[in-house]
């Protein structure tokens, strides 16, 4: 077993692009052993661990019960423990909040599978290795959706809302073991925006800080909450103000 010394470990879901890179990268900065992971886009992760001998991948699909167990026991069998998790990974569907028709039962099924079921699948697998870390931690990538009635999609901004509730409710119960706290990104430049340009200008003009976010935004407050000692239940908004403007 690798890394027998007292570096603390964490898992970041979906963290080959976007914000999990961000998070990943600046953690590993940080001092932090990082476990990055993607569903599919090995060559990108398998290239960042290569980087680092404090950094390896672990392939896996959160919405499977099994790969979450595979990727938290890749972190065991490595280095022994796990100290932090991160639940960045998600997926959305693009559909105009008002057109019902367009949320079929299968989009309903396949953004809370990943979203929701997928976190809770990651939460529940590294569970007993975060308690023994007394405490662990975890964040939750949330999303201003869960905060405001707006969003890719209801699909999409209803998940969030379960997160941003589901963080609560683990916050109030897994003390002082585990604190579980979560971050709601607003507009963040990553592929998933690449072609935003009206939505991005936008936001610049209208939100406070005048500009988008960026991953390094988002990493920073999941550093911040990776190391607090006496917050659990939150989630920071990281908008640059938008949701007050809107």
């Amino acid at each position: 077993m690798a890394g027998s010394d007292d570096k603390r470990v964490v898992i970041v879901t979906g963290s080959t692009s976007g914000i999990g890179r961000g998070v990943a990268e600046l953690l590993l900065s940080r001092g932090w052993r990082v476990v990055v992971n993607s569903l599919s886009d090995d060559e990108t992760g398998e290239s960042m661990a290569a980087s680092s001998d404090d950094m390896i991948y672990a392939r896996g699909d959160i919405s499977s019960a099994q790969d979450c167990a595979q990727v938290v026991a890749a972190a065991v069998a490595t280095w022994g423990r796990i100290d932090g998790l991160v639940n960045n990974a998600g997926t959305t569907a693009y559909v105009d909040l008002d057109d019902i028709g367009g949320v079929t039962a299968e989009v309903w099924h396949r953004v809370l599978d990943v979203n929701v079921i997928g976190t809770w699948q990651m939460i529940s697998a590294a569970m007993p290795h975060l308690k023994v870390a007394a405490p662990g931690r975890i964040v939750n990538i949330a999303s201003v959706a869960g905060l405001r009635p707006v969003g890719s999609s209801v699909p999409y901004s209803v998940s969030k809302v379960a997160i941003v509730h589901m963080t609560s409710i683990l916050g109030k119960v897994l003390g002082p073991d585990v604190l579980v706290n979560a971050v709601a990104p607003g507009l963040v430049e990553t592929a998933w925006t690449e072609e935003w340009g009206a939505v991005k200008d936008d936001v610049a003009a209208t939100a406070p800080l005048r500009r988008i976010g960026h991953p390094e935004d988002i990493a920073a407050a999941c550093d911040y909450l990776l190391n607090t000692t006496y917050t659990t239940g939150e989630c920071i908004a990281v908008d640059g103000g938008m949701r007050l403007v809107i």
